[in-house]
């Protein structure tokens, strides 16, 4: 899976004053220059997506009334999912149109989608207004009540003055987060001020292109959430950024209401070698140097936090973040980085060698660490000898193992969202003789079967794969015929479960005679399926042996996401079974890491950790009193805290380089896929 950056924001608001009746956008005594309106290449752009989507997008839809409904609330939740801004008569009010948005988007008719934009906007604007009235005064925490943080499930407000009431708790929140970190009224008020002036900055700065982006994606996303569309400038942004070298952390970010999130970390870069920021995690703060002050950056446009996290080699940004598993309220983390020149195409797999002692004996592991399922196309097609590709980058990290006579290979895969097809094949080749590693069905019912053809096999020694929630893709692919074959343990996490395969369609080649660029669109135009039959697709590659899951699957993967394709099953096709992993290996293997959940401190205070998490995870409402929530984040502090384990690690793995033994010590699977690999390689030669 190669992702792609979505680079708008999505914010929310309406145009009338803020009263139950609806009066005509076009008549209040709104600026007519503060309107937006669609102009013709959009409604070009409608009736050739729509023809696209139903001609060539794997799922075969047809657009009808009901559809239209729910393209209506998908467009109204882009705009407003946490039910912030607009009233239950708007809601009425837009329902007009509920059976209409088919006719609208086949006839390229884009008005009243603008119109509901237009009404959006201006309900922002007017809530910004009341968030200034509401800081003119310092809120009293000594109050016990409490603030509703998730409004998804709730009813639209009926009036103003309920909305007032949740606005008015919501900015008592966000100065009490501040005040927890120990600044005054002043200074929270500034920060506060400072946040929502940029933020009305930014929804002014809407154009026509930005709307349409929006209400499109919320035709093209009912069709599945990997199809999207992308405006010319969100399409030449992602270009420049799958091919520019530049200096800076490493990271892709993406805009989410008010929020900046990390949309993926790039392999090798400064924020991926320090491993404190993942997907998902939002940046609220940045500070220049170990010295600088943070600046709020909350409700900024992602292009404004780019340049502050950008920067020249070798200086120092810190950013404040909340990690995506933590609610919105929780105590930020402060990471620290060094930037560094990042070439995105440089995403070398790399592998160390772990000592480990066990009963009386040393064991050397072998870990290679694969971020991407990267090839260098270009050069390939041009025959360039030494092309870059992550399958001859792992024949040298196991040519390296071998010099050294390691006693068996892990495969690191978290994280690793995808990438090329054929290098998952090629990949799996370099542990099997030869056969069929995946199928691939198209839209017209066509399978196709993808092999390995190479006779040779570059290791045949023990093998054990690690993955998490966020291996995806081709990563699967790989992951998922190392099982059906039974040529390596599995453990760790559930994959993410990404089973579907898209193109990038360029929109200027249907317009040749047009002078103006029209974006691109990612369509979905078939599925994956393991040579055991069964799809990838939402449930993900299951492994042998579970490790704890700190993320709610119910929200990060693909089984979370709307209008995800459904997992089914094909027939299988036969393949030579390794038999590496039995059954009984398996049992035991479980049986020794329930043990270690029971008895090892780390995985103990581990657990409680996870427990905390789904604890908060499920709150939806917390505390706006000071000293309770002071309490709170002094008992969270205290979870952090234990979490280092006080073994003595030493003992068992002899490790003398420091940076290695540092991740040992802190990361937690790998350190358990290396006992359970050497109980693994014991079990098979007792």
């Amino acid at each position: 899976m190669i992702p792609l950056l979505i680079l708008f924001i999505i914010l929310s608001s309406f145009f009338f004053n803020e009263s139950n009746n609806h009066i005509d956008y076009m008549r209040n005594g709104v600026v007519k220059d503060s309107v937006l309106y669609p102009k013709q290449k959009h409604r070009e752009q409608s009736k050739l997506i729509h023809q696209l989507l139903t001609k060539y997008h794997y799922k075969k839809i047809n657009l009808s009334d009901s559809l239209s409904i729910k393209i209506l609330d998908r467009y109204i939740a882009s705009l407003d999912p946490n039910k912030e801004y607009l009233f239950s008569s708007d809601i009425k009010y837009f329902s007009q149109y509920d059976e209409k948005i088919d006719d609208y988007i086949i006839s390229g008719y884009l008005e009243p989608a603008y119109e509901i934009f237009t009404v959006y906007h201006e309900r922002v604007k007017n809530r910004i207004n009341y968030v200034f009235s509401m800081l003119e005064s310092e809120p009293d925490f000594s109050t016990l009540e409490k603030f509703n943080t998730d409004r998804k499930e709730t009813d639209w407000f009926d009036n103003v003055d309920e909305m007032d009431n949740y606005w008015r708790k919501k900015i008592k929140n966000a100065v009490l987060n501040l005040k927890i970190l120990g600044k005054d009224w002043e200074s929270n008020k500034e920060t506060l001020e400072k946040r929502y002036k940029r933020f009305r900055k930014t929804i002014n700065q809407f154009n026509s292109e930005d709307v349409f982006e929006i209400f499109i994606n919320s035709y093209a996303e009912l069709y599945d959430p990997h199809t999207n569309y992308f405006s010319p400038v969100n399409a030449d942004r992602f270009e420049i950024n799958m091919s520019k070298t530049f200096e800076g952390i490493g990271a892709r970010l993406q805009q989410d209401i008010e929020y900046t999130t990390i949309y993926s970390v790039m392999p090798g870069g400064p924020a991926y070698r320090s491993k404190s920021l993942e997907k998902g995690d939002k940046i609220i703060g940045v500070a220049q140097g170990d010295d600088g002050s943070f600046e709020d950056i909350i409700g900024w446009r992602l292009d404004d936090v780019v340049t502050k996290i950008k920067g020249p080699k070798e200086s120092v940004v810190r950013l404040l973040v909340i990690k995506k598993e933590s609610p919105i309220d929780a105590f930020p983390d402060t990471v620290r980085l060094i930037r560094d020149r990042v070439d995105v195409v440089d995403e070398d797999a790399t592998f160390d060698v772990v000592p480990f002692k066990s009963k009386n004996r040393q064991y050397n592991i072998g870990v290679i660490k694969i971020p991407s399922f990267y090839i260098n196309f270009e050069e390939a097609q041009k025959g360039i000898k030494d092309y870059k590709s992550v399958t001859r980058d792992v024949k040298r990290c196991i040519d390296s193992l071998k010099r050294i006579s390691v006693d068996g290979i892990i495969i690191d895969l978290r994280n690793n969202g995808g990438g090329s097809l054929q290098e998952a094949i090629d990949l799996t080749g370099l542990f099997i003789e030869t056969g069929p590693i995946v199928q691939i069905k198209s839209s017209n019912g066509r399978i196709e079967i993808e092999k390995d053809f190479d006779k040779q096999i570059h290791y045949e020694g023990p093998l054990l794969v690690l993955n998490n929630s966020f291996t995806a893709s081709s990563s699967e692919i790989f992951s998922g015929a190392l099982k059906d074959y039974n040529r390596g343990l599995i453990v760790g996490e559930p994959t993410f479960g990404k089973g579907t395969v898209q193109n990038l369609l360029d929109l200027d080649r249907f317009f040749p005679r047009s002078d103006m660029k029209f974006g691109q669109l990612k369509i979905t135009l078939a599925k994956y399926y393991r040579v055991s039959g069964g799809s990838t697709q939402k449930i993900g590659v299951e492994p042998h042996v579970f490790f704890p899951n700190i993320y709610d699957r119910s929200i990060y993967t693909e089984n979370a996401r709307k209008n995800a394709l459904e997992w089914d099953k094909i027939r299988d096709i036969s393949f030579q079974n390794k038999n590496d992993v039995s059954e009984s290996l398996v049992k035991y293997l479980n049986e020794k890491f329930n043990n270690d959940i029971q008895s090892d401190s780390s995985l103990i205070n581990y657990m409680s950790f996870v427990k905390k998490t789904e604890e908060n995870r499920k709150k939806n409402s917390i505390s706006l009193n000071y000293q309770t929530r002071l309490n709170e984040k002094k008992s969270d502090d205290n979870i952090n805290n234990n979490l280092n384990t006080n073994m003595k690690l030493s003992e068992i793995f002899p490790i003398e380089k420091e940076d290695l033994m540092e991740k040992i010590k802190t990361d937690l699977y790998l350190r358990e896929s290396v006992k359970l690999f050497v109980e693994m390689i014991d079990f098979k030669s007792s």
